[in-house]
């Protein structure tokens, strides 16, 4: 599997907005619980906001490089064996390259930004 350039994270605004004032993530609370951050690529993130983000408002999802991380992004698989992007480090704020407000409808189904590729 190519690494990609980017991978991207949903967040609460809430969360994003104490990240933001913080310097690095907080985490959402999977994060906290699992111990990393975990990420998705362009190719999984429609299926990870359907699944766990359905019906909610006052999201935002963001881009993050991935090179910056070297060998603390580890790939392992989750959904189908599928691998996953996770953070075994801090993220700080300043790595982030895009953000977009999300409001996810109850089906799950958004349209993504131009960006997220």
């Amino acid at each position: 599997m190519p690494v990609p350039d980017h991978v991207y994270k949903v967040a609460s605004r809430e969360i994003y907005e104490a990240s933001q004032e913080e310097g690095t993530f907080v985490g959402q609370p999977i994060d906290l619980q699992d111990g990393y951050i975990h990420f998705s690529t362009a190719a999984q993130l429609g299926e990870t906001i359907r699944l766990y983000f359905a019906g909610l408002k006052g999201q935002v999802l963001f881009a993050v490089p991935v090179a910056p991380f070297g060998a603390a992004m580890k790939w392992e698989a989750s959904r189908g064996g599928e691998l996953f992007p996770d953070l075994y480090a801090e993220l700080p704020m300043s790595s982030v390259t895009q953000m977009a407000d999300l409001d996810v409808p109850a089906d799950g189904i958004v349209a993504l930004p131009e960006w997220v590729k």
